[in-house]
This record gives C-alpha cells, sequence and structure tokens, in this order.
C-alpha cells in the first residue's frame, strides 16, 4: 500500500513564531544532556552554566549590549512586565499601537499611565510624547514604552528620534525589539535606550526563552520573580539551560542575517506588486513607509480576514490576520484601529511574514492560491 504524500505547505507567519533552527536544535540537544543545575559548584553544574553564559554573550552580541546586562526570562512578555511593573516609575507612557503584553501591563498601573497616539501610518506622534513628558515632570522618574517595528504591520518607529525626546527630559525609554531582532541592525551600546527586550521564538530560537537587555540608563530594581538569585537576583527560579541555549544559537544566527534582509525585501515587493496587480482593490497597510522587509499587511475591503486565513491554510499558505496572542481567536486589531483605519480594512487585514527560510517558490504558492483564493471569495460574495 502505498502512502499518501502529504501535499507541501507554505508558512509565512514568522512574526507569529519563527521554524525552530537547526542551530538551536543542536545547542538544545546539547544542553538537555546535561543533568546539572548552573546554580550548582561541582562540574556538572559549571557545565551547564558554561551553556547559560556562553548564550548570554551571543544574546548580547545580537544587540551590541553587555553581556552583564542580559537578564533571561521566560519570554518578551514576562521581560515586558518586569520592565513597565518597576515600582520607581511615577508614570508610564505607551504608543496605542504597542503589543498587548505592554499595554495590559501599562493598564495594570492604573491613573498614571497614558497612551500615546499614533498617524494613520501607525507612527508615534512626537508632539504628544514631547507634551506628556513636559506635563509629567513633577511624577518623578517616568517610563516610555515605544516598539521598534509592529508585528502586525511592519512599520519600523522612528526610534533615535524618540529616543533623544525622551532623554532630553530625562525619562527611561523601553523598546520592545521583538520583531526588529535580526532586521534591523541594533546597537544598545549607542542609542540611548534604557530597557530592550527580546524573545527567542521569534528569531528561530525555542518557545519559553526571553531576555532584558539593560541599557543607558536602564536598571532592573523590582524583578518579577523573587526567590532565589539567579540572574543576578534579577529573575529568581532555576535557568531554563535547554531553552537559553537554543535562544542563544538563534541569536547568534540572527545576528548574521541583518544585512541580508534586502532579499526579503524583494520577495516583499513582489508579493505588493503582484497582489495589488491581482487584487486592484487590496490596500497595502504601510505602504511607502520605513518597514521590516519581511512583513506585509494588506487588507481586502468587504472580505473577511478570518474568513480568508483558513481559505489560505486549506489551500496550504499559513499566514494571518495579525497578532498571534488571542489563544488561537481571530481578534479585532487594536493596532489598525489606532491608526485610525476604516472598518473594512480592520476586519480584512492580513499579515504575511517571512524568514530566512523563505524562497521563491514559496512566494509562488503563496501567489497561487491567492488567484484561487481569490476567485472563490469573489463568487462567494456575490452568491451573498
Amino acid at each position: 500500500m502505498i502512502a499518501a504524500v502529504e501535499p507541501k505547505r507554505t508558512y509565512l507567519d514568522y512574526n507569529a513564531t519563527a521554524p525552530l533552527r537547526a542551530e538551536a536544535r543542536e545547542a538544545m540537544l546539547v544542553a538537555l544532556d546535561l543533568s546539572g543545575n548552573p546554580s550548582s559548584v561541582h562540574a556538572e553544574g559549571r557545565k551547564a552554566r558554561a551553556i547559560v553564559e556562553a548564550a548570554r554573550r551571543q544574546v548580547a552580541g545580537l544587540v551590541n549590549a553587555a553581556p552583564k546586562n542580559v537578564v533571561f526570562t521566560s519570554g518578551a512578555t514576562e521581560a515586558n512586565k518586569t520592565v513597565i511593573s518597576q515600582v520607581r516609575f511615577g508614570a508610564v507612557a505607551a504608543s496605542g499601537v504597542e503589543h498587548p503584553s505592554v499595554l495590559e501591563a501599562a493598564r495594570k498601573r492604573g491613573e498614571a499611565v497614558s497612551i500615546l497616539p499614533v498617524d494613520n501610518r501607525g507612527i508615534v506622534d512626537l508632539g504628544a510624547l514631547e507634551d506628556w513628558l513636559v506635563g509629567t515632570q513633577h511624577l518623578g522618574e517616568r517610563l516610555v514604552s515605544v516598539q521598534w517595528a509592529n508585528n502586525e504591520t511592519g512599520v519600523i518607529q522612528p526610534i533615535d528620534e524618540i529616543a533623544q525626546v525622551v532623554r532630553a527630559h530625562e525619562a527611561r525609554l523601553h523598546v520592545d525589539a521583538v520583531q526588529a531582532a535580526g532586521r534591523v541592525t541594533i546597537d544598545l551600546s549607542a542609542d540611548p535606550i534604557a530597557f530592550l527586550t527580546l524573545s527567542s521564538h521569534k528569531i528561530g530560537g525555542p518557545h519559553g526563552a526571553g531576555a532584558i537587555v539593560q541599557g543607558c540608563g536602564g536598571e532592573l530594581k523590582d524583578p518579577l520573580l523573587v526567590g532565589g538569585g539567579q540572574e543576578s537576583r534579577l529573575r529568581a527560579g532555576t535557568e531554563n539551560v535547554a531553552g537559553i541555549a537554543g535562544f542563544g544559537a538563534a541569536a547568534e544566527c540572527a545576528a548574521g542575517e541583518v544585512q541580508s534582509i534586502g532579499r526579503l525585501e524583494a520577495l516583499r515587493q513582489r508579493i505588493e506588486a503582484e497582489l495589488t496587480a491581482m487584487s486592484p482593490e487590496a490596500v497595502v497597510i504601510g505602504k511607502g513607509q520605513s518597514r521590516l522587509g519581511n512583513t506585509l499587511s494588506v487588507a481586502l475591503p468587504r472580505a473577511r480576514a478570518e474568513t480568508l486565513v483558513i481559505a489560505f491554510d486549506l489551500a496550504g499558505v499559513a499566514l494571518s490576520s495579525g497578532s498571534a496572542c488571542s489563544s488561537g481567536k481571530v481578534a479585532r486589531s487594536h493596532v489598525l484601529e489606532a491608526m485610525g483605519l476604516g472598518e473594512q480594512i480592520v476586519q480584512s487585514a492580513l499579515r504575511i511574514s517571512m524568514g530566512w527560510a523563505t524562497t521563491n517558490e514559496d512566494i509562488d504558492r503563496l501567489l497561487e492560491a491567492w488567484s484561487k483564493v481569490m476567485k472563490t471569495d469573489r463568487a462567494a460574495r456575490q452568491v451573498a
């Protein structure tokens, strides 16, 4: 009996989770064979500690930071929560397009929180930021949280300009660099950024690992998890040695790919050109703005994103309708709403995100699936 051959699938949802890199898998397997606790002083413990510290150097290298300033966490959500929750900040501001882990952590603080508006490009209103900084001078030390690049639209914030404004008012800047890492050049030794947060599984490492990197003027004083003395007493609990090892290996690979992001940008430009030729009504979100080379957000007015995502899945193409942080549910995009885009755009936006393993053949299959799905969708709308 001949076994059925599964059709080849095309994965274009790297911004949700990137596939595990071979280098990360290998590093994890080595770590899993160790039996020591990295806090133990015997030979087995020292071997585990050596793996953690090697990964710390690799993650630091990704953003050009000192290894001693890297604090490992269970992921970017914990990292963001830890930074936002620092009790010494008398006031916190975050942009309206931040990841939910930032916005929800900020809202938990109560009244001393402001949500900064963005324009229809998704760029933070620098005038509103300046007004907030001036109006909160009496509240002591303040924190501004702005993502480097948006996970849904790929739009890149003018971080250098934002950092200078924040610094001029003696506030601290937290940058969620989860999507930017490995896709733009990050130099924490040169930028006045107090805290930078990272995620392993967005760059080809395993789930369950992330980091806070302390930069200029950044000093963690209130750990989210207390107990033992791990991570210089900034994050209690035995380190996830295998996860951290995989994170480090992925960070080293990602650091080497920053200069070749142009390959993915060329693929994105090809997709934009051919999709809009097939679907003239399609709206490319963030078009003309500085965007991540791997990310395309496109809306089809009068269509439903959730229906299209399922149709593409059935056609063998994995993409999404936005953030993957809604427990498998398709939720309205707070990002697109904050940008002031119309209802038809909000309800129909799709996200296509690529990575190191994406090929021209993957794009061929996407475009073929697009042609078929659009024909079916138009027919269904005409019947309805």
